[in-house]
Parts: C-alpha cells; sequence; structure tokens
C-alpha cells in the first residue's frame, strides 16, 4: 500500500533478527525511512487512535490531488478527520491496520509551540 500510494521503495528487509522480521520504506536519498516489523514471538495487534496520524504536506494542488487519488487507488480509504483542523485544507486516509495518513495542501512550517 505504501510503496503504490506513497511512492516509496522497499530500501531494505530482515528476517529473523533476535525475533523480528521487517521491512524498510523509503523515497531514495532521503534522510527517513518507514520500517514495519512483525515480532515472530510476541504479536502484537495494531492499535491506532484516531490521533496517531503521519502527516505530509504537499503546497502543489495538482500534486496534492494526484497524490489523493494515488493514496486511493493502493487501497487506502478515505475517512473523516478527528481534528476538524485536517479538513479545511487536507483528506485523511486510512490503512488496513486503521492508521491515518494526512495530505495536507499546504507549506510545511516549522512552529515552534511553547
Amino acid at each position: 500500500m505504501y510503496i503504490q500510494g506513497l511512492g516509496m521503495h522497499l530500501i531494505a528487509s530482515f528476517q529473523d533478527h533476535e525475533g523480528f522480521d521487517g521491512i524498510m520504506l523509503g523515497k531514495l536519498g532521503a534522510q527517513y525511512h518507514f520500517e514495519f516489523t512483525q515480532c515472530r514471538d510476541h504479536p502484537v495487534k495494531p492499535t491506532p487512535t484516531l490521533e496517531d496520524l503521519m502527516v505530509i504536506y504537499i503546497p502543489d494542488k495538482a500534486e496534492w490531488e494526484s497524490s489523493c487519488a494515488d493514496l486511493e487507488r493502493a487501497g487506502f480509504s478515505s475517512v473523516a478527520a478527528f481534528n476538524p483542523y485536517w479538513e479545511v485544507r487536507g483528506r485523511t486516509y486510512e490503512d488496513h491496520d486503521r492508521y491515518r495518513i494526512v495530505l495536507q495542501n499546504a507549506e510545511w512550517r516549522n512552529i515552534a509551540l511553547t
């Protein structure tokens, strides 16, 4: 889902590393990756909340609309945001485990909260 929906690539994977299996997804050359792991001995049931969000800011309207369509084609479900702030300039999506992604049609501004 994440590869197709967010244009990520499988950058690494591992099997039975101290009882864990996993994959790492990212964009080539990026300074981050997402790691999805599973413990062989102690399976964990996904327990997302309505406020567990990955937020991606996309300022260009056409690129944002295209990205929204990509998520839907990849199988993400469009859902209403729990926080109404994300409804103003964004769209919220859920994966099959009910974890949420917000695509925000805005420029990222790093605002220190005090």
